[in-house]
């Protein structure tokens, strides 16, 4: 049986209501980013102290998910499950809209985005930033060239390959956000090596959890059929990424406890924090990691859609309650400037920093949101990215051909 991708038919209401609301998202995130830019960061909640606000939550957010939503191809391609191998091409295409959105709330929210161009032509190659361009535009090359390979049949000899290089650089990709905070060593909340393969472990939930979502409203408003197997597979994988997350998160506080010059901010972050205390233990540890964990353990679980649903959108939801905790919450904790010694000074020593994000930050952050959404919707509308058919017995042959036809 052949599996046949096939564009979205139609003109559905919901369809172009949704693109609506998210294409009005995009313009109230680029009036926010202008504001900003007009009146100058005084307007949002950022402050000396706290330099990296809740744009850069949702701009890492995207990112790493971008990294784990490529997880599906390389499942097919990479480690030979080609009964996901239909849905490799969805996988591709999700990754780039992640990726998209990600760096337009990036480069909108660090200001002055025209000179973009200098950190493109002058390179300090001992900044993890200056290395992070190469990643980000390796990425999107690798991405479209894998998926180029699966969409045209005369390359499809070459899948293999693209899906290979396409791996190694998404871990190289994660590797690289994750060293961005790993690097700094004068914050206590981020000096820490570990913070590479813990954003490669959160960024396999994080990511598979924003391809369900996608995948399964993408499948209702079109009317085609999900498996019961497919679905069930797919719940085992976020399964076994949620424990493989908090495994991380586990290892890296205990780590820090092994630091003597670490124990006040752990003591911070799980107990002391105000906020973010409350914030890491409701978001990633319970409703993003605990909850999710235990309901998707249900025998019968691939006939749950609405549970799979749910536990989806709550990983997705702890994901930013983890990132706004390990970004917003290690640069509130006070900064020590000369480890050994004690010093006295009207200028913030040893207070916790304040931070309360403005509406322009939301605004932002979801407008990069919303252009991810935008960027999927059009891509599903003109090409063929989704299988016409999702059963269990359709997707047992794992051979895919692409097929374009009229709307």
């Amino acid at each position: 049986m052949k599996i046949t991708l096939r564009e979205l038919h139609g003109t559905s209401p919901g369809y172009y209501l949704l693109l609506t609301v998210l294409s009005l998202v995009t313009l109230l995130g680029l009036g926010a980013a202008w504001f900003m830019e007009h009146h100058g960061h005084i307007v949002t909640g950022m402050n000396n102290q706290t330099v990296w606000g809740l744009p850069h939550v949702f701009a890492v957010f995207l990112v790493v998910a971008a990294s784990g939503a490529l997880n599906v191809a390389s499942m097919a391609s990479v480690f030979g499950k080609t009964e996901f191998k239909p849905l490799a091409p969805l996988s591709g295409l999700l990754a780039l809209a992640l990726l998209l959105g990600g760096l337009t709330v990036l480069m909108l929210d660090l200001g002055r985005p025209d000179r973009l161009i200098v950190a493109m032509t002058y390179y300090n190659f001992k900044s993890i930033f200056a290395l992070n361009i190469f990643l980000y535009s390796g990425f999107m090359g690798f991405v479209i060239v894998y998926l180029w390979t699966m969409m045209e049949r005369r390359m499809n000899r070459f899948t293999s390959l693209a899906g290979l290089l396409a791996f190694v650089w998404r871990m190289a990709l994660t590797t690289g956000t994750g060293s961005i905070f790993g690097f700094l060593v004068a914050r206590q909340a981020y000096d820490s090596a570990l913070l590479a393969p813990l954003f490669i472990a959160l960024s396999l939930s994080y990511g598979l959890a924003v391809f369900l979502l996608v995948m399964m409203l993408a499948c209702r408003g079109s009317g085609r059929p999900l498996g019961d197997a497919l679905m069930a597979r797919f719940a085992r994988l976020q399964v076994i990424f949620i424990a493989a997350g908090l495994y991380f998160v586990l290892v890296y506080y205990l780590t820090n406890l092994y630091f003597t010059k670490h124990h006040d901010f752990d003591r911070f972050i799980l107990l002391d924090g105000g906020i973010y205390t409350f914030l890491f233990w409701l978001g990633p540890v319970l409703l993003g990691g605990v909850l999710p964990l235990v309901l998707l353990l249900h025998p019968r679980i691939g006939q749950m859609r609405l549970r799979i649903a749910a536990c989806a959108a709550l990983v997705v939801g702890g994901g930013f309650a983890q990132l706004y905790v390990t970004i917003i919450g290690g640069q509130a904790f006070p900064l020590v400037l000369f480890p050994g010694r004690q010093v006295s000074s009207s200028f913030y020593d040893g207070v916790v920093n304040n931070y309360s994000p403005s509406l322009p930050e939301w605004l932002l952050g979801f407008g990069g949101v919303a252009i991810a959404g935008v960027i999927v919707m059009l891509a599903l509308k003109v090409m063929g990215f989704l299988p016409e058919r999702l059963g269990d017995a359709a997707l047992q042959s794992g051979a895919t051909r692409h097929a374009v036809t009229s709307a």
